[in-house]
């Protein structure tokens, strides 16, 4: 039985980070992307209560995916909640460092601690990413 690879971010569902890991991660199991539908950086651990939570399906590139009108740690929530058995959490790749006192407001880091409050494994990633160019996430495919 192939892993079952849930994948979200706080840079939204069309950054190219989440693009990057997905193809990475399909090369480890059965991926599908659960992500913000606009960006949802420095969001820390919220959560949407006061209004419903909507997502709509598409396609990103070979995946499934699927658009949500929340945080990062809804879209983990309702990923799990509708995907079922979930292997590993996957956040980022987050365009920029979340290190020290940025750890604490991580959109990125909230999607993986998420995981950890429903009882799944999570990791989050973050890059280095210059003004200058845009991210070349090709160099971290194998």
């Amino acid at each position: 039985m192939k892993r079952r690879i849930l994948i979200s971010n706080d840079d939204g569902i069309y950054s190219p980070g989440v693009s990057a890991l997905a193809k990475i991660a399909s090369r480890f199991g059965e991926v599908r992307i659960v992500a913000p539908d606009v960006e949802q950086s420095s969001m820390s651990h919220a959560i949407t209560s006061s209004r419903p939570l909507r997502y709509k399906r598409i396609r990103l590139g070979d995946f499934e995916a699927y658009r949500v009108n929340g945080t990062p740690a809804d879209c983990v929530a309702l990923g799990a909640h509708r995907w079922g058995h979930v292997d590993l959490v996957l956040s980022g790749i987050n365009l920029g460092l979340n290190l020290g006192n940025s750890c604490w407001h991580s959109g990125t880091l909230a999607a993986a601690k998420q995981a950890a409050l429903l009882g799944l494994r999570g990791i989050a990633i973050s890059a280095p990413v210059s003004d200058s160019r845009e991210p070349n996430f090709a160099e971290l495919e194998p």
